[in-house]
């Protein structure tokens, strides 16, 4: 059965941030997930992951100069010595935090960049990246973001992530599966799914379209768990919603897969 991690960027935002570990433990999440933990010391962090007992199944590495409008480093040719060093950054929060698994986000690129270059770049940024997790014992893994939410985002689609991840050629480079950016852009989630299963890293959940609890909407999570158990998919599922009135309070659909995990 589905194993759920909790997203403490989008879930438990009823508390502060270090606070939704314990959160996500006291409502039966055993795991949890998030964007960026950069701007709390990694000890910190890691004492209230500690603290609460949940696993940290996956986070992202440094996006650049987010209020800038920055989302990802990994194809801004001006920005060499920064993705090295937040590839570094990365996985000394990834070692102390125990997590296997980083998000290296594509990135919007520069006006007057082709798509071409864009891609080449990135290719060759994710060799460094795969390289260096490998050495850490972590796997990369790269997500297609939807254009309505993420407009000029470079990576878009699985079709396109899987070529990536084929030319790059790194056995620690993964896909991450985020079924709400695939029904958007793609659909035909089940069959997709099913292709796709041996490169997939990780799985994200949410309703489509508003991005609330995942039974609202238009795609059925139970069904699209029970296709990650046929086709062997034994990682986390990261809850990536907003719950739509309380956190808690919208966990109805998740409570076969939290009280199995207990």
């Amino acid at each position: 059965m589905a194993r759920l991690a909790a997203n403490l960027t989008m879930m438990f935002n009823e508390v502060p941030f270090l606070d939704r570990f314990q959160a996500a433990a006291d409502a039966g999440f055993r795991a949890v997930e998030f964007l960026f933990p950069y701007d709390f010391p990694e000890a910190e962090v890691a004492r209230r992951k500690a603290d609460s007992g949940v696993s940290v199944a996956l986070f992202n590495m440094p996006p650049g100069d987010w209020a800038a409008g920055e989302r990802g480093l990994a194809c801004l040719p001006d920005r060499e010595t920064d993705f090295v060093e937040s590839v570094e950054r990365a996985l000394i929060y990834a070692a102390a935090l125990d997590c296997p698994t980083l998000h290296m986000m594509a990135g919007i690129p520069p006006a007057g960049m082709s798509r071409e270059d864009a891609l080449a770049l990135y290719a060759e940024r994710l060799r460094h990246a795969a390289h260096r997790a490998a050495d850490h014992d972590r796997t990369i893994v790269i997500e297609p973001l939807n254009d309505r939410d993420m407009p000029g985002y470079l990576l878009r689609t699985t079709t396109e992530a899987v070529q990536v991840i084929e030319a790059v050629d790194r056995p620690n480079l993964k896909l991450q599966f985020d079924l709400y950016h695939a029904q958007i852009m793609e659909g035909d989630l089940t069959m997709r799914l099913r292709r796709l299963a041996p490169v997939i890293g990780h799985v994200q959940i949410a309703g489509v379209p508003d991005r609330h609890e995942p039974d609202t909407g238009e795609c059925d999570p139970h069904h699209l768990l029970r296709v990650l158990d046929e086709i062997g998919y034994a990682g986390w599922v990261g809850c990536e919603y907003r719950p739509k009135a309380g956190t808690v309070a919208g966990l109805g659909w998740a409570k076969r897969y939290l009280d199995a995990a207990r």
